[in-house]
């Protein structure tokens, strides 16, 4: 019988040590240094993206030059990218004697205070023509407030010195470094990152990218399981936590796992109390309102929703796992026809996260009369979902099943509104949702669908946009809609990511065109961009993000046309 190998404590606590003997001289680093940095970061992460996807995907179970790759091209090299060239555009404002974010950027929305952040660049209008992203501020908070309180770290309100611990996520590359980027630049802490048994491989691509962090003592990365997280959450040199996971997971930190950790919870007298901030998932919907669609725009839109859900497999905290659609809407089958079209001509794939298997087998005996398309079991759709306590309802799947709720409404306001209470009520989780609206209907029912975008209680909303796409950009904040609390965490307390680095965020409004161009110029969405290289119907969906990837590390003009080439042809 084996045993578990043991807990070597000793490399921890020396990795810990180190940290903690450089916290100060990181805290002291000026900004010019920073951003210095982070531009010898760059070239690093073009460097080491292919073999970085290329070990991403022989992990998943197929071979870099699949079209499934495209994902690992886009949430492991680009992802980094991208948030990097984020912080370096917001800390060379600061460095220039500015804000974070422009003045202008800053505006009300009757009683509320909106940040646009997204796009921040001329380059952000090109290669992402048409998307955009707004933070909403928490009610109450003025514009002068946000522009006072952004970028603390950088204005007079330094982080003390600290040693930070980051518990890796084993599904998405980007979650562990981006993560320490945050805490690195926007709270001002070292970092130790524990990376995830199910990614540990990652680790040496990572200490690359980070070489300058590793050698100045700034960031150190340990491997290991269970106990060597545990160790760690309790050292005693360990000062704050950041963990993307489960529930389980953060209430087995806080409240430990003995029979006595309901009791410390309900009189909230916690185990662990160090500061603690989290990213949990949830079951998340994908609402769309009734509309005038074409046969095109259902065709466009099936491959939008398929890939909210089998995007890695549907091992996403965002994966789209209850579409909400409106009982009374001719164009309810005809969507879900299309869904199973393209869930028909997707390639071969498999489930590849740790119990993913008994998961879909929950739902597959709960709903024997589920539809599973290709010989791989990885395409699961559950088409009527309508009791309460139904396990697509109540349990984050974590793979790649999918349910449909029909719900009531005449028309689109009323459909929103069932939508919108059914999410909010029904669903656990506030992470993210997405909502798809034809922008005709849009603007005959402008109050209700603002209604319901204000209405929607989720840390980010994509509006035609999967929300996923909010964790990708960098400028926009990623967490849970406040309001959670550690005897409640829902999908967890605070905002990573964040370049512009804001204060008092609610949460991320992210609009997508509706249609590609230039069909979005007859559906009333015009803009350049083609059919989204991130979804898994694109043809050139790869070769697209790996030349995004070099030319966010190497951003010379004579890369576009490239890119510009293989996206068309998508």
């Amino acid at each position: 019988m084996s045993t578990a190998p043991a807990l070597d404590t000793d490399t921890i606590d020396r990795a810990v040590a180190e940290l903690r003997g450089h916290a100060e001289s990181w805290t002291a680093t000026p900004i010019n240094e920073r951003i210095r940095l982070l531009k010898r970061m760059l070239p690093r992460i073009g460097e080491a993206a292919p073999s970085m996807v290329s070990d991403s995907a022989h992990a998943k179970g197929y071979d870099a030059d699949s079209p499934w790759a495209v994902e690992d091209w886009t949430t492991a090299p680009w992802a980094l990218a991208q948030t990097v060239g984020a912080y370096l555009h917001v800390l060379r404002r600061l460095e220039a004697g500015h804000d974070s974010i422009r003045a202008k950027a800053v505006r009300t929305r009757g009683a509320r205070t909106v940040v646009d952040v997204f796009p921040a660049t001329a380059t952000d209008r090109l290669l992402l023509n048409g998307f955009t992203a707004e933070v909403w501020t928490r009610p109450g908070t003025t514009p002068e407030q946000v522009l006072a309180r952004a970028a603390g770290e950088y204005r007079g309100r330094p982080g003390k010195p600290a040693v930070a611990l980051v518990l890796g996520a084993g599904n998405v590359p980007a979650i562990t470094p981006l993560d320490i980027l945050h805490k690195l630049y926007a709270e001002g802490q070292v970092v130790l990152a524990k990376m995830n048994p199910v990614n540990a491989y990652l680790r040496p691509h990572l200490e690359k990218v980070f070489a300058d962090f590793v050698e100045q003592g700034w960031v150190r990365f340990v491997d290991g399981g269970p106990a060597e997280g545990a160790y760690l959450t309790t050292h005693q040199d360990v000062d704050t936590i950041h963990v993307t996971g489960s529930e389980r997971t953060h209430d087995a930190i806080v409240w430990g796992t003995d029979k006595r950790a309901e009791e410390r919870r309900r009189t909230d007298n916690p185990l662990n109390g160090k500061p603690f901030t989290s990213e949990l998932g949830g079951v998340s919907p994908c609402i769309v309102a009734p509309g005038p669609w074409s046969a095109a725009d259902f065709r466009f839109q099936a491959e939008h929703i398929v890939t909210s859900k089998l995007n890695n497999s549907g091992h996403n905290c965002v994966a789209s796992q209850i579409l909400l659609l409106p009982r009374h809407w001719n164009g309810t089958e005809r969507l879900l026809t299309e869904i199973r079209h393209v869930l028909r001509e997707l390639p071969r794939r498999s489930d590849y996260y740790p119990g993913a298997a008994a998961r879909l087998d929950t739902v597959t005996r709960a709903h024997p009369e589920a539809e599973v398309y290709g010989d791989d079991t990885c395409r699961m759709l559950v088409p009527d979902i309508d009791a309460s306590d139904d396990p697509m309802l109540t349990d984050e799947v974590f793979a790649s099943a999918m349910g449909v709720v029909r719900l009531p409404g005449e028309d689109a306001p009323q459909f929103l509104r069932a939508a919108v209470e059914f999410a909010n009520d029904k669903l656990p989780g506030t992470l993210g949702a997405t909502l798809l609206v034809h922008p005709r209907t849009e603007r005959a029912h402008r109050a209700a669908v603002d209604r319901a975008v204000a209405a929607l209680r989720y840390g980010t909303l994509g509006v035609n946009c999967w929300s996923a796409f909010g964790f990708l950009l960098g400028y926009t904040p990623w967490g849970a809609f406040p309001g959670h609390t550690r005897q409640d965490i829902g999908s967890g307390i605070g905002f990573v990511h964040n370049a512009f680095m804001l204060e008092d965020v609610e949460k991320t409004v992210l609009r997508a065109p509706f249609a590609p161009a230039p069909r979005g110029l007859f559906s009333g969405s015009p803009s350049l961009s083609p059919r989204p290289p991130y979804y898994v119907t694109n043809r050139t969906g790869r070769t697209t993000m790996e030349r995004l990837t070099h030319y966010a590390t190497d951003p010379r003009p004579s890369r576009l046309p490239g890119i510009f080439a293989s996206a068309l042809r998508g």
